[in-house]
């Protein structure tokens, strides 16, 4: 534990629809909360909108596909805020195309943000968790790593290996107090999806049998039971959280 004896949890990509409320509900429940980003105006502009609603979140800026770089941030953490108890492996990005018009720089850029990540994070906070014998890594998938998405090659299986990951860091570690668990939302009402045009969400939400799109909230409060001490049973699992639009 940090000097405050409170538990320190890195949610990377913080400054999303989905890092916010993150990064919101861990520190309603009284951990440290540390966010990681990329833009620092919309970092900027959104540790102010935080501060405004009373929430001292600091960030940490760091290309977390790049792994020296993402070694440097969490030095600068552990540092001057403390260890790092629980890993949020939430960036990532977008560059959908069918695979016949793809580039390979869109390719590797998405690989890059959301598989590469998982790597570089989990391998600079590892050795620390098995030090204190402590640990939660919580990897955001998503519903098209688990079906596919028509166009998302590159996303899909960036998203896919992220649970094929998940399942053997959680064998290797589960040894020491570390629990190694996915989430896989469906469509989440974030500003991104909201920002759709109407005929194109009314479309996505028909694919629902729920019948509305995710709450962040929702997937906050997943992220929150995970990274729990009573969840030290739970390991290795791929948690859907999709209102059913893909069961199995």
């Amino acid at each position: 534990m940090d000097k405050n004896n409170k538990r320190v949890a890195l949610i990377t990509g913080a400054t999303g629809g989905l890092g916010t409320a993150m990064c919101k509900k861990l520190y309603n429940d009284g951990y440290t909360v540390i966010g990681n980003y990329r833009n620092k105006q919309k970092a900027d502009e959104w540790k102010s909108k935080m501060e405004a609603e009373d929430y001292s979140i600091e960030l940490f800026e760091g290309d977390v596909s790049d792994f020296e770089k993402t070694g440097k941030m969490i030095v600068e953490i552990e540092k001057s805020i403390g260890t790092i108890d629980v890993l949020v492996n939430n960036a990532g990005i977008t560059k959908d195309s069918r695979l016949i018009n793809m580039k390979p720089e869109d390719w590797h850029a998405v690989i890059g943000s959301n598989l590469n990540s998982v790597f570089n994070c989990s391998k600079h906070v590892i050795q620390g968790m098995i030090d204190r014998n402590f640990g939660r890594i919580i990897n955001i998938s998503s519903v098209n790593g688990q079906r596919g998405q028509f166009g998302q090659t590159n996303y899909s299986a960036a998203k896919a290996g992220m649970h094929g990951f998940t399942k053997s860091l959680a064998m290797e570690v589960a040894k020491y107090g570390i629990t190694v668990n996915t989430i896989s939302p469906g469509y989440i009402a974030t500003d991104m999806v909201m920002a759709v045009p109407e005929k194109v969400l009314n479309q996505i939400v028909a694919q629902v049998p729920i019948g509305r799109l995710g709450g962040t909230h929702e997937v906050a409060h997943l992220v929150s039971f995970l990274a729990s001490e009573e969840t030290s049973f739970i390991t290795g699992a791929n948690y859907s959280i999709n209102g059913g639009q893909h069961v199995y």
